[in-house]
């Protein structure tokens, strides 16, 4: 009865946020009926005969959410020509330059649904865990319908009927490893040393018979539709939502700063531009030996790169694009525009810069401890000259790509037809998943909002970025706004929010509270301390995603672990895989929820609610520039047909074409094309 009267009070929380928010959105709704519909829902019996749809709690289309962003006061400072820069950020996120190779750009990881559907090479064998040895396939295996989930059950409804479990990540290639050695004068790849990534030669295991493949990263990447409204990105909330013009880690590197004129004179200023996770996250895939680039490289080095250059060069950009179509691209390099979008005090002086003293060894590197490869050189050229704009690339990178995934918000589903009170654009069957939703699964708890998630600006605003639940005993456990151990994965696996950040710092606000660090949390914090006794629930907990189109990108949860919606809600019916074993960090809300076939169905039928379609079709502003991305090797998963060097495998790419506004004929479909009801 207690665990129940926690749930019935979770939910009555819930729902009266629900009601604050859906009454500025414009909509009514009396108390005791929602109240009694909460109780309904927690506590009363199953049926498996279908209710006729009650009406829900108010609800808020996303159109009503405000999109977060600089101050007028910052933009002013900084932004000469918002719309420039837009453009500067959507060129640089597809342009495949950005890549030490010529093949990876930021859209490599994120080009389906704001997400990543390849299934050849895209797994990670655990580095997190410490383990560098495949249980699945091994590199350049191609995914299978059949190697989902790869946590198994002969019960799909119990937790403790376990009969198979892999540790594998299922992801997104990056590159090969490789040391830096130089930018090519001539635009080409960057000059790099391939290092063998065997484990027995200290590497981390993407090499078959010897021939390196592309690495992979050790988390599932997740769409960048929406990221706009969380107040920290990244699984593990590492891109910090103050951006200090370099890396991802805000105020908490002291060192890094950027080059500005003021009263003529050049100079060294802190930089630390609030709401601005997004920025935060740009600037560190770029510098990433697993994601982007060869190890050592900095970003005075992309710069040297970059500028000089006409935007997407060598890739189609469609006349209709809702963005790049109106500029003359061909005569354009990516110098001019960022003259174009920026103030002249960052980037118009003659002064050049020792790379020493252009930051270039402040900025610290994103990539997370056992992610790497652990031999070779990673040695930073120090000796090379810069000038200003190269030295602030970075600052322009991360803005940039900031205001253009700005502009990616999908606030046209059916769901936000129905909010703003179109009560013909959710069938009876979608009405009762969203009842199921808000009610008896549970999932409002972490999923709240327009946003539907909890790591949202919003929530933070109005929860609080330090939250508490109750535990065991009348224990209290603190944990950040957001981030939860649902019990994906053994917290040893990987620990989220309760890993650390370069600077030996936690990752966590609630442990940075409870060390006396709060100065460099940034954009107001204003909340009380934590008590350094207090219990935390941070190990292996990750941020919530939103749930937006989410019937397009999957595979789900952080380690890619689950191929279907379907099996996403078996799991939570089931109470999550490993809940038991991580205990006492796990959220409460992840236990067995009891729902029988027909209402798993009915919650798959809500979620597929939540896609736009433009989404689906790529029109604007999801339109985009053509796309070629590696997608495995010539070969299979027992040998490789190695290049001239001997030593690194060959690219098989995936060319997609230019999209313009009016989208593309043919959809989206969701991950291995699987329909989101089938296991």
């Amino acid at each position: 009865m207690l665990q129940k009267f926690r749930q019935f009070t979770a939910a009555i929380r819930s729902r009266l946020q629900g009601i604050e928010r859906g009454i500025a959105a414009g909509f009514y709704v009396i108390l005791a009926g929602a109240l009694a519909a909460i109780m309904l829902g927690v506590v009363g019996a199953r049926t498996d005969e279908p209710d006729e749809p009650e009406e829900p709690a108010p609800i808020a289309s996303l159109k009503s959410v405000a999109v977060p962003g600089m101050s007028d006061a910052e933009a002013l400072d900084l932004i000469r020509d918002k719309d420039a820069a837009i453009a500067l950020g959507k060129a640089l996120f597809w342009d495949t330059r950005v890549g030490s190779d010529n093949r990876t750009a930021c859209a490599s990881c994120h080009f389906h649904a704001g997400a990543d559907n390849r299934i050849r090479n895209q797994l990670n064998p655990g580095l997190l865990a410490g383990d560098k040895t495949f249980q699945l396939g091994g590199p350049n295996y191609t995914l299978t319908a059949d190697d989902f989930p790869l946590t198994r059950h002969a019960d799909l409804d119990d937790a403790a009927s376990m009969t198979q479990d892999r540790n594998d990540v299922v992801s997104s290639q990056g590159v090969f490893t490789r040391d830096f050695g130089a930018v090519s004068p001539a635009g080409t790849a960057d000059s790099c040393m391939l290092v063998s990534d065997a484990v027995e030669h200290g590497g981390s295991g993407f090499n078959l018979h010897g021939i390196n493949t592309r690495r992979v990263e050790p988390r599932n990447a997740p769409s960048v539709i929406n990221t706009v409204f969380n107040f920290r990105n990244f699984w593990d909330g590492r891109a910090n939502n103050v951006y200090n013009g370099a890396e991802p880690f805000g105020l908490r590197n002291p060192d890094v700063m950027v080059w500005k004129v003021e009263d003529g004179v050049l100079r060294q200023v802190r930089y630390a531009l609030q709401f601005a996770p997004l920025a935060s996250l740009a600037s560190g895939p770029p510098l990433s030996e697993n994601e982007m680039s060869c190890r050592g490289r900095v970003f005075v080095n992309l710069g040297k790169k970059l500028i000089g250059m006409e935007p997407l060069a060598g890739q189609t950009v469609s006349r209709s694009d809702s963005v790049l179509g109106r500029l003359p691209l061909g005569s354009l390099t990516y110098g001019k525009l960022i003259e174009r979008a920026f103030q002249g005090e960052y980037w118009d002086s003659p002064v050049r810069i020792k790379f020493a003293s252009a930051g270039a060894l402040a900025a610290r590197n994103m990539d997370l401890p056992r992610s790497t490869s652990g031999n070779g050189s990673r040695a930073i050229p120090a000796r090379d000259e810069a000038t200003v704009m190269e030295a602030n690339f970075a600052l322009f990178f991360g803005v940039a790509l900031q205001l253009y995934q700005a502009t990616l918000v999908s606030d046209d589903a059916p769901f936000d037809r129905y909010a703003e009170g179109d009560r013909s654009a959710l069938t009876a069957r979608q009405l009762r998943g969203l009842a199921l939703f808000r009610g008896k699964a549970g999932c409002v708890h972490c999923h709240n909002g327009a946003e539907f998630t909890s790591a949202s600006f919003a929530s933070v605003k109005d929860e609080g970025r330090l939250d508490q639940r109750a535990g065991a005993k009348d224990t209290v456990f603190r944990y950040d706004n957001g981030f939860f151990n649902t019990g994906v994965r053994p917290t040893a696996d990987d620990p989220g929010v309760g890993g650390f950040d370069p600077f030996g710092l936690p990752l966590s606000e609630v442990r940075m509270s409870q060390i006396g660090r709060t100065d460099l949390l940034g954009t107001g914090f204003d909340e009380e301390p934590v008590d350094p006794a207090a219990l935390t629930a941070l190990d292996g907990a990750f941020k919530t995603p939103g749930l937006r189109n989410v019937e397009l990108t999957g595979p789900y949860f952080h380690n890619g672990g689950k191929a279907t919606l379907m099996q996403v809600l078996d799991f939570y019916n089931r109470g999550g895989d490993f809940t038991a074993q991580n205990q006492p960090v796990p959220d409460p809300a992840i236990h067995p929820l009891g729902l029988v076939q027909r209402e798993k169905d009915e919650l798959v039928d809500f979620l597929l609610s939540l896609t736009d379609e433009r989404v689906r079709f790529r029109k604007a502003p999801f339109d985009h520039p053509s796309l070629c991305v590696p997608h495995g090797h010539v070969g299979n998963a027992s040998a490789l047909q190695a290049d001239a060097s001997g030593s690194q495998a060959i690219d098989v790419m995936l060319c997609l074409p230019e999209v313009g506004a009016a989208g593309a004929q043919a959809p989206l479909l969701p991950f291995l094309g699987k329909r989101p009801f089938e296991r």
